[in-house]
């Protein structure tokens, strides 16, 4: 029998500007008839506007140390709540996560490319999507696709020339394409409908890589006009691989299989636009974020010769020269290398920021705060507070030693969220990055170019802004 999406579509959204913008400033006026914003800097601010897109993280800890866990920060237009620490993000992704909606956050920037896919859904078209995917991304369906993955890994590695200098996050945007490609979509990425998916998605996906006051910009010539260009390449070739697929009544492997076999309450099979979305999301949210986190390994291992030789010294140890097994990828095989994987994604949690909005009047970490108020965790911010983490700005691996770990409370670590809305994906982004990781530091070394800088983008994922450049070197 076939899976049924008993829910509805939500109805679309509309994100023109100069409906948006009055919009967002009438909600506040009832948002304050009903109640007080918690305290913090609520007046205008060209400071604080500037700061929240290029350097958010000292300016949330800034206020988080002068306000406490819950305080109000007004970037342009509209005043957003934050909540950080544990108790505060536990509380909005678990306890009272009844009282958030994603749909009317600050997401929304997204729906242009992903539409309803998961990271904008609320509700039963949530839970009936999110229930139907998931045997997608059961351990074992993950595990038997790590074979995959190392053998990307190690054909893109192979490639890699000594001494030449390259841009690892694209090297590894590339890579991670691939993989979710074959492993979502079922697609060989040397298949010819692979390469010109891969170059739209990638152009679409651009967009959302400028600072929110360029994606206001419309008008020919924008950045969002060129995305829009770019989205309806992407939609003519994903919804044609629907297509294509349900003409020969074969749904194929990976998420898109699932999707094709399920049927909506009629039992008519789901609608192409409906498929598509979920598709997108699942490219988007498995794409980007394994790119970054490994970038931002190798660029902290460069930097922490302990760290570094504690990783080599395993997998030297464990596999000897040979390419992992998937039996290896498991996460308890090579302790040091997912110690070393954890404490990168506290440094640099891709899913940095949670927006939320507040469907009731809610309390958290008790701050009240009043229905309709917009309400972000930022996990990025709650992993570098020094309450929780000893030189919070240091990476230190054995902070994930299983004792610390064990002793850590609720909603200190959440890189992958939680609750009902944990990461779909983390089981496979997990298999994914263990694999890379694993591959290419068994056999080289990245060298960072001398007066190379981190700078870190912050939408909609975190990442290395302008990329990072290495120099590779042979072990």
């Amino acid at each position: 029998m076939s899976p049924t999406v008993q829910a509805p579509v939500p109805p679309p959204l509309d994100l023109r500007v100069h409906r948006r913008i009055p919009g967002d400033m009438r909600r506040e006026l009832r948002v304050r008839r009903r109640g007080r914003l918690p305290a913090g800097s609520q007046a205008p601010s060209a400071w604080n506007t500037w700061a929240s897109v290029a350097d958010p993280l000292r300016m949330l800890l800034r206020h988080h140390l002068r306000y406490g866990a819950v305080f109000t920060v007004r970037t342009l237009h509209e005043p957003i709540v934050w909540a950080l620490g544990a108790e505060a993000t536990h509380q909005m992704l678990v306890t009272e996560a009844d009282a958030f909606a994603w749909r009317t956050g600050h997401f929304v920037e997204l729906w242009p490319l992903l539409g309803d896919g998961l990271l904008n859904i609320d509700g039963a078209y949530h839970r009936d999507m999110r229930r139907l995917l998931l045997p997608g991304f059961h351990r074992e369906q993950v595990a038997g696709l790590a074979a995959m993955m190392v053998a990307e890994a190690t054909r893109a590695v192979d490639a890699l020339v000594p001494g030449a200098r390259i841009d690892l996050y694209a090297w590894a945007r590339v890579l991670a394409l691939r993989i979710a490609l074959r492993g979502l979509l079922g697609l060989d990425a040397g298949d010819d409908r692979a390469q010109p998916l891969a170059h739209a998605f990638g152009r679409a996906l651009a967009f959302h890589g400028q600072s929110f006051p360029v994606q206001m910009l419309r008008g020919p010539g924008t950045p969002y006009a060129r995305a829009q260009r770019a989205r309806r390449v992407l939609d003519e070739l994903v919804l044609g691989e629907i297509a294509e697929r349900r003409r020969r009544g074969e749904p194929g492997a990976g998420a898109l299989g699932l999707l094709l076999a399920a049927t909506d309450p009629t039992g008519a099979p789901l609608a192409a636009q409906a498929v598509r979305d979920q598709v997108v999301t699942l490219l988007f949210a498995g794409h980007d974020t394994t790119t970054a986190t490994l970038t931002f390994m190798v660029y902290e291992l460069s930097r922490t010769r302990a760290a570094r030789d504690a990783v080599e010294a395993e997998l030297d140890a464990v596999l000897g020269g040979a390419a992992p097994t998937p039996e290896q990828l498991d996460g308890t095989a090579l302790p040091v290398l997912e110690r070393t994987l954890s404490e990168t994604l506290r440094r640099f949690p891709p899913a940095w920021v949670g927006p939320r909005r507040a469907t009731r009047d809610v309390e958290i970490a008790g701050t009240p705060i009043p229905a309709g108020a917009g309400v972000h965790y930022c996990s990025w911010a709650t992993h570098h507070l020094a309450e929780l983490y000893e030189d919070p700005l240091a990476f230190v691996p054995d902070r994930f030693l299983p004792q610390a770990v064990a002793e850590r409370p609720k909603g200190a670590y959440v890189p992958f969220g939680g609750g009902s809305r944990m990461c779909l994906g983390k089981r496979f982004g997990e298999y994914e990055l263990r694999a890379l990781a694993a591959v290419l530091l068994a056999h080289h070394r990245f060298e960072a170019d001398p007066g190379e800088h981190l700078r870190i983008v912050t939408t909609p994922t975190l990442g290395p802004a302008g990329g990072l450049h290495f120099t590779v070197r042979p072990r």
